[in-house]
Parts: structure tokens; C-alpha cells; sequence
């Protein structure tokens, strides 16, 4: 009879196992380009979670739901822990209610710096334990301008690591064709003045350099304040930029306004844009790198984020039918380095417990990272990932740049008050790109930052 009992809770056991298994999207110890010894070691040292709960609160939907769901398969899998994720079309007004309701999940994740540092600022987040943000910046591609972004003043006004980064957005791109260079001749360039003789040259030969649509509805102008802030990094320091962000430099301020001026010299230019001047606010993001693909093209570069292949013609292929190059620095400003303009997701704990900070020394594994980048739209600045498991060269070549970046800074307009950064940097881009002055649309930017107050 013990045998048989034997018998049926070793069948169960292997049940169980395979079912755990079947689980997972990648079988532990199978690939070898994953990273199997950091989830072994994270097993051994977080396996005694059985049947805690844990809830995860976050921005994916639809197919990022999916991917990040398959990420937290291993979490359970390797801790015995019960982490279920959830989110909200409203989801910023969601974790603001549930936090102040004394319902918030284990661990929220938002795509908010500003949001974050105010739930910091209520006492509603709980810092990381000590030690994290040294692992940050010495593992982080750009560590330091990643720790800076998780880090706030608590309730008790002493500044404390928040927010832990994972899942990355990279904005700091041009597109171009590869076959159209090649025809032509042209090569990629190294550097920004190489960029304005490429440019030069485009027009010489009797074709348009740029594409550049600002329109998107009432969003419209949005394109053109990550212009501004992809060139703020390449022309100032990450500290300027800072400044610049928090108002401490004033939006008419001459480095601020010689920023936008420079952006003039893209935008504003009949001879480098596709329909002239008066069709860049008119043109629609989404239909403005359609000219890269014309014959003959209406435009060799488009300046635009990582995500913007979804609007690129159906069956083209990255590569091949469309590729990219990081968008240059000065060769004159070598000091500034190799900057990155992005966005991203931020982990921060609301509900503290066992399981929630395990969770946070997970994201630390490379296999949370490889097993959402071998699938789909995932980037990290994490380098001890392995980027042979990135899914695809464009994921990979993108994930190189983010990794090996010297300066990383958050998407400008998003740290801004809502009324600045989505209202009159926008309008002010759209006046800007329509005749008025650097110095004009930065005074009335700023009059409009200063009737905040």
C-alpha cells in the first residue's frame, strides 16, 4: 500500500512539474542563450514564497499583458509565490484611487516618473531596500540618469530609491532606407554635422532629406518636442536638461531657445522637408514616413521613436526593406557623450510584503529581461542580459545603443506639468514650425509655465 501511495504522489509530483513546465514559454536549462544560472540562484534563494499572493499592477494591455504575464510565470515558478497582474484602461487615476483607498497592489508599475515621485512625496510607495540603487548604476547602461529617475523625496522629505526600471523605450532614432542609400551612394553618418552635409547633399542631388509630420489630432506637435529634446541632450549636458525640464532654466532662456532654433534648421528649411514647411504640421505622424518608401522617395530620413515600424508600409522587413542609425552627437561636443532620449516603466512597491520585495531582486535576473526580449518589443539598458536572445537585429541593435549609452534621460514633455508639456510645448512647436521665433514661442511657453503657479 505505501508503495502505491508512493507511486501516486510521485505521478502527481511529475503532473505538477509538467504542468509548471507547460507554463513557461522557454523550458529552464534548454537554450543556452538564456541566462538559466541567474534563475537558478534566485530560486534557491526565493523558493520558500508558497502560496503568497502578490499583486501587480501595471500600463500592458493586449499583447504587452500577454508578454509580461509569460515573465511572471517564472516568478511563480521559481518562488511558490501566486503573482497575478491587472490593469486598467485608467490606469494612472486607478493606482491614485486604490492608493489612497489603503487598496493598492504589492507592486505598481507606471510609465510616470512625475506620477511616481507624487505617491513617494504621500508616503504610498515604499523605498527599495538598501543596496538597489548600486546595483542600478553599476549594471545599467547609463546607470547613474536611471538611478536619478527612481529616485524621490518621501513622505519625510529625505530622497530615497522608488522606482525600479524595466522595459525601456528608445526615441533617439532616424529611418532611412537601405536601398536608397545605396543607390544614391550615401552612408550613414558617424556625427550631427555629418547629418546636415548628408542632408546638404540629398538636396544637391535633387531630392528631400526629411520627413516630418507633427499632426496627430489634438495631440498635434508632440513630434517635434522630442526633436527639441533629442537635441537639448546633444547640444547641453543631461544636467542642463534637467534644469530645462524643471523650469530651474526658464523655457526663453538662450540655450533653451538655440535648441528650438535648431530644430528650424530642420523643419523649417523648403529644401529638407517633403511638401515644404507649410505641410510639416498638416502631415499626420503616421502617414509621414510613408515618403521613405515612394519611387522615387519622397524623403531619405525620418526622425521618429522605436515603434514606429507599426506605421512603416505591411511586409516591410527590418533590415532589409527599412533600418535605422542612433541619432548623432556633435563632433564639436565630444564631452557630452553618447545620449539616449527615451521613455520607459518604472517598478515601484505600494503594498509592501516577502513576495513583493522578491520580486523586485527578480528583475535584477537577466532571465526577467531575455524572456520577454525573446519574443516581442522589449528593450533593456540591463547588460547582463544576453542580446543574442533579442528577437530580432533591430531589437538587438536598439537594445546596444540603450546598454552602452552615457547619458539617459526621460522623455522631457512627460516630466512637465500636463498643461506645459502636453499643452503649450506643443502648440508652441506647431506656431514654431509656422513662422514664429525660438525666442518668441519659448517667452510664451514660459508665460504659460509661470500662470501655473
Amino acid at each position: 500500500m505505501k508503495s502505491v501511495l508512493l507511486a501516486s504522489v510521485a505521478v502527481f509530483s511529475m503532473a505538477f512539474t509538467s504542468v509548471q513546465a507547460a507554463d513557461l514559454k522557454f523550458a529552464p536549462g534548454q537554450d543556452a542563450k538564456f541566462n538559466w544560472k541567474s534563475y537558478d540562484e534566485f530560486k534557491t534563494a526565493h523558493g520558500d514564497l508558497k502560496g503568497q499572493a502578490l499583486s501587480v499592477f501595471g500600463p500592458w494591455r493586449g499583447d504587452d499583458e500577454i508578454l509580461f504575464k509569460t515573465v511572471l510565470a517564472y516568478f511563480n515558478a521559481a518562488t511558490g509565490a501566486n503573482a497575478q497582474y491587472s490593469s486598467s484602461e485608467n490606469y494612472e487615476q486607478q493606482i491614485v484611487i486604490d492608493t489612497q483607498a489603503g487598496s493598492a497592489p504589492n507592486i505598481a508599475i507606471l510609465p510616470q516618473p512625475g506620477l511616481l515621485q507624487d505617491l513617494a512625496s504621500k508616503g504610498f510607495l515604499a523605498p527599495l531596500k538598501s543596496g538597489t540603487s548600486d546595483w542600478v548604476k553599476t549594471n545599467y547602461g547609463a546607470g547613474d540618469s536611471w538611478v536619478k529617475l527612481g529616485t524621490y523625496k518621501g513622505k519625510d522629505g529625505k530622497d530615497a530609491f522608488f522606482a525600479f526600471p524595466y522595459k525601456a523605450d528608445l526615441k533617439s532614432l532616424v529611418w532611412y532606407v537601405p536601398e536608397n542609400f545605396e543607390e544614391a551612394g550615401y552612408k550613414v553618418p558617424k556625427t550631427m554635422e555629418d547629418l546636415f552635409k548628408l542632408s546638404d547633399q540629398i538636396v544637391k542631388d535633387g531630392g528631400t532629406p526629411w520627413c516630418i509630420g507633427l499632426g496627430s489630432g489634438g495631440a498635434t506637435g508632440w513630434p517635434a518636442t522630442d526633436w527639441v529634446e533629442d537635441l537639448m541632450l546633444r547640444m547641453n549636458t543631461g544636467e542642463t536638461y534637467d534644469k530645462w525640464v524643471s523650469n530651474e532654466m526658464k523655457f526663453n532662456d538662450p540655450k533653451v531657445v538655440s535648441v528650438i532654433e535648431e530644430f528650424g534648421k530642420f523643419a523649417k528649411n523648403d529644401k529638407y522637408v517633403s511638401g515644404g514647411v507649410a505641410a510639416v504640421a498638416s502631415t499626420d505622424f503616421r502617414d509621414s514616413p510613408k515618403g521613405l518608401f515612394g519611387i522615387p522617395p519622397k524623403c531619405y530620413l525620418h526622425h521618429q521613436a522605436s515603434f514606429i515600424p507599426t506605421f512603416f508600409p505591411e511586409g516591410t522587413k527590418l533590415g532589409t526593406d527599412a533600418d535605422f542609425f542612433y541619432m548623432p552627437t556633435y563632433a564639436s561636443k565630444p564631452e557630452l557623450g553618447t545620449p539616449v532620449l527615451g521613455a520607459g516603466t518604472l517598478v515601484a512597491i505600494t503594498k509592501d510584503s516577502p513576495a513583493a520585495q522578491a520580486f523586485v531582486e527578480f528583475l535584477k535576473t537577466p532571465i526577467a529581461h531575455e524572456v520577454w526580449m525573446a519574443q516581442s518589443g522589449f528593450l533593456t539598458p540591463y547588460k547582463g542580459v544576453n542580446i543574442e536572445t533579442y528577437a530580432n537585429d533591430a531589437l538587438k541593435k536598439q537594445g546596444e545603443i540603450l546598454s552602452t549609452a552615457t547619458t539617459f534621460r526621460f522623455d522631457g514633455s512627460d516630466l512637465m506639468p500636463g498643461k506645459i508639456g502636453a499643452g503649450a510645448f506643443w502648440t508652441g512647436m506647431v506656431d514654431f514650425v509656422g513662422g514664429k521665433s525660438g525666442e518668441q514661442v519659448g517667452t510664451e511657453i514660459q508665460k504659460a509655465w509661470d500662470g501655473l503657479k
